[in-house]
């Protein structure tokens, strides 16, 4: 504070995440990092406050390296030399490989699993810099095993890797886009018109607050690296079965990325965001679909705040919705036009949307209620093959009125409640699974639960042991259900 706008502040550590959580801290306040030199373990940064016009002309490239310092003596500063990075455009994007088709009253779950212990001590290492990507990815891949092989017990038809790599189902994005980086939400507070409120419903999350990491932008988005390919890549070693991969959908993450006094000094509205959003989305889906992915879902779940939010009196952080939104007519039009362009002539049997109510708590009370109706415009027109939906819970009311949906489209109904620790009798399973075939037709319906067992990281809605007997409960009564109506 005592500095006037240009001087400089010289900040020493041998802390090893300060190399990449100081330049954020500079992005983020507006400041300006000047340089960054190491002595031995020892890191020296110049910050201006604010912005910097005194820079120094560049070495030569193949000027001699300079002399160590004395103990005591000043250090003279290169400039820093990490400008942002270049956003890659392939030219030509791959087609998608061909893949047996998934068949009707297929079992599948959404996609989150929980993690072990030992996995999430490593994923917080990994995202403080303090476990190199090789270290971290070898412990994965074990978690990645465990979950698989729980799956396969079960019977399930259709794999998910459990997204075990990931800290949550959709900020991990901000982890891997070029000119993005994951920042504590907690930091956010700054840049909120209530702090006070924010922080109130901060401490009223079930997930520790202190634990989640939100994506902010700092320059035009790019993928120079995979979001999930390297996962499906993985997975198919794991098994012959056919596998689906989670993404967050375009409008989730335009909504979760569009920050004013952030993301604004890298776009000049929310639809310029929105389009390079869709064009990284875009590239990965096929890449995904090319590595033989049979099932790409995107998740949507603030498609429910739009409609049933604002009967609330506070934020819902189920997605981290943090931007300010129009009526829900228009959100729903935006968010099925980014939909579309995101999917626009790639297969649609291949593509999924997802759409649930919230997952970061098991209190029901405090997640959204209603039924799809005042969604069925956007479900009718999505461009997506298969939609699954919650169902189970009686937040989501009755499937009855999805029997208006196009015939093109199959519906992934819920069978069990992922937020409860009791597993749901065959009984109760088989009835709602006949009511689903009953409403749409066996050869529409698919199998699945609510919803995911393990939205965050650090906050499991179930155990491993319960999400696998859930499972295999859906996957006895799907048995029944194909010999009684003789599909699959």
């Amino acid at each position: 504070d005592p500095l006037e706008p240009g001087e400089l502040l010289e900040i020493l550590s041998t802390e090893i995440s300060v190399p990449q959580d100081l330049p954020a801290w500079c992005r983020l306040t507006g400041n300006s990092l000047v340089s960054h030199i190491v002595d031995g373990r020892q890191h020296s940064f110049l910050v201006s406050k604010g912005s910097f016009t005194g820079m120094p002309a560049p070495s030569p490239t193949n000027a001699p390296a300079a002399p160590r310092a004395k103990a005591g003596a000043r250090r003279r500063h290169a400039p820093i030399t990490q400008p942002i990075r270049p956003v890659v455009r392939p030219q030509v994007l791959p087609a998608p490989a061909a893949v047996p088709a998934i068949r009707p009253l297929s079992v599948m779950g959404i996609g989150s699993w929980p993690r072990p212990r030992w996995l999430l001590e490593a994923l917080h290492r990994h995202l403080e810099a303090k476990l190199s990507d090789v270290e971290f990815q070898e412990i994965a891949d074990d978690a990645v095993r465990l979950c698989v092989q729980a799956q396969l017990r079960a019977g399930v038809d259709v794999v998910v890797d459990g997204e075990q790599r990931r800290d949550n189902y959709a900020s991990f994005v901000g982890g891997l886009l070029d000119n993005c980086q994951l920042i504590p939400i907690t930091d956010l507070l700054p840049y909120v018109d209530d702090p006070e409120e924010f922080e109130r419903e901060l401490r009223s999350l079930d997930v520790p607050a202190g634990k989640i990491r939100h994506p902010a932008v700092f320059g035009p988005l790019g993928r120079s690296r995979p979001l999930a390919v390297h996962e499906a890549e993985f997975l198919r070693t794991l098994t012959d079965r056919p596998i689906k991969v989670a993404l967050p959908g375009p409008y989730l993450l335009t909504r979760t990325m569009w920050m004013e006094c952030i993301s604004d000094r890298a776009y000049a509205s929310r639809e310029q965001l929105a389009a390079d959003i869709v064009r990284v989305l875009r590239e990965e889906l096929h890449h995904l679909l090319a590595a033989g992915v049979a099932l790409v879902q995107f998740d949507e779940p603030v498609l429910t705040e739009v409609v049933f939010g604002r009967a609330r009196e506070n934020r819902t952080f189920m997605c981290g919705a943090l931007g300010d939104k129009l009526p829900p007519d228009q959100e729903l039009d935006f968010a099925l036009r980014l939909f579309n362009m995101t999917v626009v002539g790639l297969p649609q049997e291949r593509i999924a949307l997802h759409v649930c109510r919230g997952n970061w708590s098991r209190d029901e009370t405090i997640a959204l209620h209603g039924d799809y109706q005042p969604l069925l415009p956007y479900l009718m027109a999505v461009d997506a093959g298969i939609l699954l939906l919650e169902s189970c819970t009686p937040r989501a009311g009755t499937i009855d009125v999805l029997a208006r949906l196009p015939q093109t489209k199959r519906i992934g109904i819920g069978m069990v409640n992922q937020k409860l620790d009791a597993v749901e009798s065959p009984a109760d399973v088989r009835r709602r699974a006949e009511h689903a075939i009953e409403t749409l037709g066996a050869a529409r319906v698919l199998f699945t639960p609510d919803c995911g067992f393990a939205t965050f990281a650090d906050n499991p809605i179930s155990s491993a042991q319960v999400a696998e007997a859930k499972l295999g409960v859906i996957t006895s009564v799907a048995r029944q259900m194909r010999e009684i109506h003789g599909v699959g």
